[in-house]
């Protein structure tokens, strides 16, 4: 058994992750920002369970609140990211890029020298892709970092309390008979479950051959956006009529909204992320880990509960 900080811990990725390390033998260090964050780690587990859960409080972009959270791990999980902003990116840049900076550098003054880092499939470091660019450039920290490193790089992820699957079921429930697809709909996704990552980190972490990789995670199959929207709709038990509606007209919707802070669907970083696929190889869990990921098909009933009810 080792001791394992979990960053981001009562975040959706955070809140599957735990489970799946506390059932392979560690003790979870969970770091949170304040009390609320954690009381949502410590209601997600059974009573049986929290006392392998040690609360630390501590925030990423705040180094001097690191040593602290660090005290007494052998590794760290490296979670805490943020997936959208409304200040042109400088939010994602301070989380996800210094964030995983700040992460790396107090692991080495501390003696810590194994990372597993949640990273992203198909990202990359384009100026005007905000978010993609921000995790491209904390996967690049972590590779230069000299720790024993792994990065998990999955596409979409699904499952209870998932985000992206959540707005697109937010975006079902306010439109009447009619939902938008962005452009043609057929950029192309990979979605993985969120019990298969869990599953591949506690792997990861139980293995040193793991060490000094960087492992795509996608499902048995690609999706398009169209096809997504379909099967959120099979999930949710709606039907709907799916519009196609010009990238531009949606870009200045969303754009506007942004201007205001006022929710919206879609950000406009996402909708220029659209022009790269988020694909990897289909067979890539299976290589990498040794089992099959679970298909989406039939993947999305927890969508017909709100996400508060998830």
């Amino acid at each position: 058994m080792s001791t394992v900080l979990v960053t981001g811990a009562n975040g959706f990725v955070g809140s599957h992750v735990i489970p799946a390390l506390l059932d392979a033998g560690h003790h979870v260090l969970a770091l949170v920002r304040d009390d609320d964050g954690a009381e949502a780690v410590m209601r997600r587990l059974p009573d049986a369970r929290r006392a392998d859960v040690t609360i630390r409080v501590g925030d990423v972009t705040k180094p001097a609140t690191l040593p602290g959270a660090l005290a007494g791990a052998d590794a760290v999980v490296h979670l805490a990211a943020v997936p959208r902003d409304w200040d042109g990116g400088q939010t994602l840049r301070l989380v996800n890029t210094e964030g995983t900076r700040n992460v790396v550098a107090a692991m080495r003054a501390a003696g810590v020298d194994r990372i597993v880092h949640l990273g992203g499939l198909g990202v990359a470091d384009e100026p005007d892709l905000h978010f993609a660019s921000s995790k491209a450039r904390g996967m690049a920290i972590v590779r230069e970092s000299g720790l024993r490193w792994t990065i998990l790089a999955p596409s979409l992820l699904f499952g209870p309390r998932d985000g992206f699957f959540n707005i697109l079921a937010g975006l079902v429930r306010m439109s009447p008979g009619v939902v938008p697809i962005t452009g043609n709909g057929q950029a192309r996704f990979q979605p993985l479950a969120i019990e298969d990552l869990a599953r591949a980190c506690a792997l990861t972490l139980g293995d040193d051959a793991y060490a000094g990789r960087e492992l795509p995670m996608g499902g048995p199959r690609y999706w398009t956006y169209r096809e997504i929207m379909e099967e959120v709709l099979h999930g949710m038990g709606k039907r709907r009529l799916l519009v196609p509606m010009p990238v531009a007209l949606i870009r200045m919707v969303a754009g506007a909204a942004e201007r205001v802070r006022l929710p919206f669907p879609v950000a406009t970083d996402q909708l220029r992320q659209l022009r790269l696929d988020n694909i990897g190889p289909l067979d890539s869990v299976r290589t990498g880990f040794g089992f099959d990921p679970r298909p989406m098909e039939g993947g999305l009933t927890h969508l017909r509960r709100r996400l508060r009810d998830q």
